[in-house]
């Protein structure tokens, strides 16, 4: 027993003694807390919404104020006319816009009652569900103080209407998110592993001995993957497109480029993963550990990410499908111009080359 004994004791020492297993072990189980924890959420918090009120009365605006003081919505923007509204959601700010009809006080002290639509953007439609529930019930709440104040029969009537997406389909939230998700893991996945199998196979002397250096052994390897994920982004749109019939509006060149664009940012997170992973099992599990959840939560994917804490949607920023997926349905659903996503396009570029050189001088440095 007393040798069993040290021998349970000797085990413990071991375990504490690699910083890595200790972080395994307590780092991500508390992570994944916490980012569980802050990141899913049904709740609506801080969502950027804009009015168009063609009344400008103080029944509109008690309702506006209503409204902003709830805690769930934010203003984005006060509107002047219809033609604003399309360009606010495309442009991806607003997720919601109210509309007071004409002389929405007047008709509502004389005629009993009065209209307000309200217009959301179901590209991702759990989130514009959750968003005309909520300012249904502000908007019905008020109505009822209204109707046993003044006894009114009617009162306030809500429209609704959803943009891009009206018949509701999930496909529009999923496809573009799951494109995301899958292009980034089998990229970073497939690259990985490459610089890594090469130390464990002990064909490192051979690349140490060519004339190329570290630069264009890096995109040497990145290459033949480009083009093996670039088949896989194609098959993906396809059946997105003629499948789960999903639109595409946008321009499908600019699409192919745009995913090209990503596969090759997911390829260079995958080289720069396997250059500073000592081998083939750590570089998977750092790909894992560091992309799959990060991704689907972060991203916007399933959950919005100004619904999180502030320290969540600061991480978000790091995450590359973030971006794509914006890109994805600015091209597919709302049929934007390249005006509308440059920005993303930009962010996407500048980490692509930050990982690329990154890679080269980790790659260069453990050549030394």
């Amino acid at each position: 027993m007393k040798k069993f004994l040290g021998f349970v004791k000797k085990e413990f020492f071991h375990i504490f003694r690699d910083y890595r297993t200790l972080i395994v072990l307590f780092g991500m189980p508390v992570a994944q807390i916490m980012i569980f924890g802050f990141a899913i959420t049904t709740e609506i918090k801080d969502a950027n919404i804009a009015f168009l009120d063609l009344s400008k009365d103080n029944v509109t605006k008690e309702i506006s104020d209503k409204i902003i003081s709830s805690g769930y919505f934010k203003l984005f923007d006060n509107l002047n006319s219809y033609k604003q509204i399309e360009d606010e959601f495309k442009k991806g700010e607003v997720r919601e816009v109210i509309v007071f009809e004409d002389n929405f006080g007047e008709k509502l002290n004389k005629e009993g009652r009065a209209s307000v639509q309200l217009i959301a953007d179901a590209s991702d439609p759990n989130l514009a569900n959750m968003l005309i529930g909520y300012t249904s019930a502000i908007i019905a709440g008020y109505n009822s103080g209204m109707k046993s104040s003044f006894g009114l029969n009617n009162g306030i009537t809500t429209e609704v209407k959803m943009i891009f997406n009206p018949e509701m389909k999930s496909v529009y939230m999923f496809v573009p998110g799951l494109m995301a998700v899958i292009l980034l893991l089998v990229s970073a996945l497939m690259t990985s592993i490459s610089i890594t199998r090469e130390k464990e196979l002990g064909t490192m002397e051979v690349l140490l001995a060519s004339p190329l250096k570290p630069v264009q052994i890096i995109i040497g390897k990145v290459i033949p993957y480009v083009v093996i994920a670039f088949a896989n982004a194609a098959i993906i749109i396809i059946l997105a497109k003629y499948v789960f019939e999903m639109p595409l509006k946008g321009n499908l060149i600019m699409l192919i480029l745009e995913s090209i664009l990503y596969v090759i940012t997911a390829l260079s997170l995958g080289i720069l993963i396997s250059t500073v992973s000592s081998n083939q099992q750590v570089a998977m599990l750092a790909s894992l550990a560091a992309l799959l959840l990060p991704t689907i939560l972060l991203s916007g994917f399933i959950y919005p990410v100004e619904n999180m804490h502030w320290i969540l949607q600061w991480l978000s920023y790091i995450i590359p499908a973030k971006y794509f997926i914006i890109i994805l349905k600015a091209i597919m659903i709302k049929g934007n111009d390249f005006s509308y996503y440059w920005k993303e396009t930009l962010i996407l570029s500048g980490m692509t080359v930050f990982f690329i050189l990154l890679s080269a001088k980790k790659f260069k440095i453990r050549l030394e």
